[in-house]
């Protein structure tokens, strides 16, 4: 008998859970970095963009998150750099014709 799968079962991997950023709420970096905004966006129902919780599927559209050991600010000067992140791109492979950038 197959049974119903949970909410967090049904959504996909997040930011914070590929990127072992340790920015999550109560990860071993937060203290020193924060928490990422990714991690903390609570305006929207989780899964609603790309599958993922908060916007752990859209980083990409957040100052506050974190690339190359740094946390990026301005958004016109991030963007770029996330268009080429190996997780950005796992996500627009794994969405498809469904990717919300």
């Amino acid at each position: 008998m197959l049974r119903e799968m949970s909410k967090r079962e049904s959504l996909r991997l997040n930011c914070w859970e590929y990127k072992k950023c340790g920015r999550e709420p109560g990860g071993e970096r937060v203290a020193e970095l924060c928490e990422c905004s990714a991690a903390m966006v609570t305006a929207l129902p989780d899964g609603q963009y790309n599958g993922g919780m908060c916007a752990g599927r859209r980083c990409w559209r957040l100052v506050g998150t974190l690339c190359g050991g740094e946390v990026q600010g301005v958004f016109a000067g991030k963007i770029r750099t996330c268009r080429e992140c190996d997780f950005y791109l796992k996500v627009k492979q794994e969405e498809g014709d469904h990717f919300v950038e």
